[in-house]
């Protein structure tokens, strides 16, 4: 790779609020091979993340060598934005304080409401000036970036379906979220924000007025412009719910899809190896498991460069620190010869993530990723290094990934590579991801449109549980005639991160089922065996 290095001066750095949490900012990094990614290389203070006790994760510690966020200083609007402020009035944007009091929206059950929340962060940048238009006559002026609250989630104000600019985008079908301004667009500090009582906070997000989008204009030239960060993570903008940038404080990945694209705001903790020795060092830590790849993938393909793993490796190894790896990047064989090593004094499990057989289909969803036959040949790898590795045959998607050949197929390949055991799940659309998908699907696939909104309808983010249910009727026989079930004695002591979200994964399929025996289903046809359902069971599946 040609890396090439710039200083950066003050104002760049400001334009990374997030690194307060940081020792420094050492550089930033570009290179032709990572083609609108800039690389953020910090001297990070901790290395060691405690997982927060309400968290549903079945370990407590992990240990993220990346982070980023592909929309890190671009979530900016026009400095004469008026935002909701908690006294009811609205004050421009570039007029706010840090600490000032706003209204922001929170999701509660089925309603997403206003609430109280506060400016936690203000930076100003300069970016292309887009003009948003609505029927009531409210303007919004913002970068291409920016993303607003619509009828079907949050969408960027441009995008595309299709190459390095795809994500949901807003067009003049949509419908923003929030009570508009009815064109006023320049009322002053003090004026009040909306003319009924301004008793707003716990009350659901009605859309009264005409929010349809009339137009979006590019105005051909770059403004300057402010973005602030809030403790909900959105606030009140010309009087639809605007998001700001959630991830600041710690650049968390925001997942696109099943998969993931390349972020162009990555974090490098150039030191992490170092600062991880020291803290495992203290006679405080416990040596409890810790677990790498569940917020960002360690081997992700900046770590040809950067080389942190080895580092991270041995660290946990020499303090005796039992510890697991969740990837779908294939620079895990680079490190096998260490990983067997370090089994040799801890406990090691790997498991590598595979969602897609078909390199077409998988090329279109989890784009920048390897392909399903270089992560089995590193399963392979890695099983002639003595690993027992787990695969996750996850996200399994409705009416694509989820007949009985496809699932076969997938199972084959799998055990062919040398997995002991493989976990499945149903596909998960969170926010942000759901909004792109359907907009993908639309395009590739619009026949499917209906059926995914009955199986995802609103702010559902998991399948229904009948369609759990049929599919675990699928998938379970198939698992024990490929011995993929885990019924056969594992090494692996159940205590270990990988075990247990192995364990809770396939806990959440679906509940328990009766099959016949594994004898008795290894002499019948795998299709026989995986066929559960009646007829009237499978229809009800394919109504969803």
């Amino acid at each position: 790779m040609r890396w090439q290095g710039q200083e950066l001066g003050v104002s760049d750095a400001a334009a990374l609020p997030g690194l307060e949490q940081l020792n420094g900012l050492v550089r930033s990094v570009t290179t032709p091979e990572f083609a609108g990614v800039t690389f953020h290389e910090v001297l990070c203070k901790s290395a060691l993340n405690r997982v927060p006790s309400a968290s549903a994760m079945p370990f407590d510690w992990t240990v993220n060598p990346y982070r980023g966020c592909s929309h890190a200083c671009v979530y900016c609007v026009s400095p004469d934005t008026l935002v909701l402020c908690a006294d009811g009035r609205q004050r421009r944007i570039d007029e706010l304080t840090i600490g000032q009091e706003i209204i922001g929206t929170e999701q509660s059950g089925d309603y997403r409401r206003y609430v109280r929340t506060e400016v936690r962060a203000k930076w100003a940048t300069r970016k292309r000036a887009f003009r948003v238009t609505l029927a009531d006559g409210t303007e919004l002026v913002a970068s291409g970036d920016h993303r607003f609250l619509t009828e079907r989630g949050w969408k960027h104000v441009i995008g595309a379906m299709s190459g390095s600019d795809r994500r949901p985008y807003l067009t003049t079908s949509n419908r923003l979220m929030g009570f508009g301004l009815g064109g006023r667009t320049a009322l002053g500090p003090t004026e009040p924000a909306i003319t009924r009582k301004l008793d707003i906070v716990g009350t659901a997000v009605k859309t009264v007025a005409d929010l349809k989008i009339v137009s979006i204009e590019d105005l051909g030239h770059d403004i300057d412009m402010v973005d602030i960060t809030t403790g909900t993570g959105d606030f009140i903008a010309n009087g639809v719910i605007s998001h700001n940038c959630f991830a600041r404080g710690t650049h968390e990945y925001l997942e696109l899809d099943a998969g993931r694209d390349f972020d162009t705001q990555v974090v490098v903790k150039v030191n992490v190896a170092d600062v991880l020795q020291k803290e495992l060092r203290r006679g405080s830590w416990q040596h409890d498991p810790v677990m790498l790849g569940t917020n960002t993938d360690p081997y992700q393909r900046a770590e040809g460069r950067y080389k942190l793993m080895p580092g991270i490796v041995s660290a946990l190894t020499e303090s005796g620190t039992p510890f697991s790896i969740l990837t779908k990047g294939t620079l895990l064989r680079r490190d096998l010869p260490l990983l067997k090593d370090a089994a040799a004094d801890v406990h090691v499990t790997l498991a590598m993530s595979i969602a897609v057989f078909d390199d077409e289909l998988q090329h279109l969803i989890e784009p920048g990723t390897p392909n399903a036959t270089a992560r089995l040949e590193t399963v392979r790898a890695a099983t002639e290094a003595g690993f027992r590795v787990t695969v996750f045959l996850m996200p399994i998607i409705p009416h694509l990934t989820d007949s009985i050949a496809a699932i076969d197929h997938a199972l084959s390949r799998i055990k062919s590579a040398g997995a002991v055991r493989v976990v499945y799940g149903a596909l998960h659309l969170r926010p942000g991801a759901k909004e792109w998908f359907l907009q993908w699907l639309a395009e590739r696939h619009p026949e499917l449109v209906s059926s995914y909104r009955g199986l995802y309808p609103g702010v559902t983010t998991t399948a229904p549980k009948a369609y759990r249910a049929w599919l675990a009727r699928r998938v379970r026989p198939l698992l024990r005639v490929h011995g993929l079930d885990g019924s056969a004695e594992d090494e692996s002591p159940r205590g270990t991160p990988v075990a247990g979200l192995a364990d809770r994964a396939d806990a959440r399929s679906a509940p328990p089922i009766v099959t016949t025996s594994r004898g008795r289903a290894a002499a019948t046809s795998l299709r026989a065996a995986a066929a559960r359902l009646t007829p009237g069971e499978e229809a009800s599946a394919r109504l969803f």
